[in-house]
């Protein structure tokens, strides 16, 4: 389908594995640049208004290619033992994302690095759900939900529904 021979294909990949590979990681780059970059577009300094462009960011980004968020999210975790670890290292690299200027927890208490961590997990998770359910172009309606799912950690259910709402 891409219209490349065989030789020209064995001349830049030893193996359909390593293409895949390739494919994969540029992909994660990808999500990561665009939660990266919506996070300098807002100018923001405030946490939860550059949480809230990464979410929007990262979830346009998947909905508008829907081979990309297939290739990170579906394919990646059907590949094998050594894609899967990859898949894992991927989201845990979105973690210090999550907690970079975070906020202490309602009444003060940090919260817990394991939090951070489930809350990337199961927005992944949930992510993968949909990708594999074939409902790609509506990621993007998930935006409110996600977002309060990633804030109230940090600043309760309330001040997080109240960001959410606001848009």
């Amino acid at each position: 389908r891409a219209g490349v021979s065989k030789s020209d294909f064995y001349k830049h990949f030893d193996s359909k594995d390593e293409c895949f590979l390739a494919a994969y990681d540029f992909a994660v780059e990808r999500m990561r640049a665009a939660v990266v970059d919506a996070c300098a577009a807002a100018g923001s300094t405030e946490w939860a208004r550059r949480v809230q462009v990464a979410v929007v960011g990262l979830l346009t980004l998947l909905a508008e290619e829907p081979a990309l968020a297939a290739i990170v999210l579906a394919e990646g975790l059907r590949a094998g033992r050594g894609i899967y670890d990859r898949y894992q290292t991927a989201v845990e690299s979105f973690v210090p994302l999550l907690r970079e200027g975070a906020p202490a927890g309602p009444g003060g208490q940090p919260v817990p690095d394991a939090t951070d961590e489930a809350v990337v997990g199961g927005v992944a998770a949930l992510l993968s759900r949909r990708v594999v359910a074939g409902e790609t172009a509506d990621l993007a309606g998930l935006v409110p939900d996600v977002l309060e799912f990633v804030l109230t950690p940090h600043l309760g259910t309330e001040a997080a529904r109240r960001i959410t709402s606001a848009g």
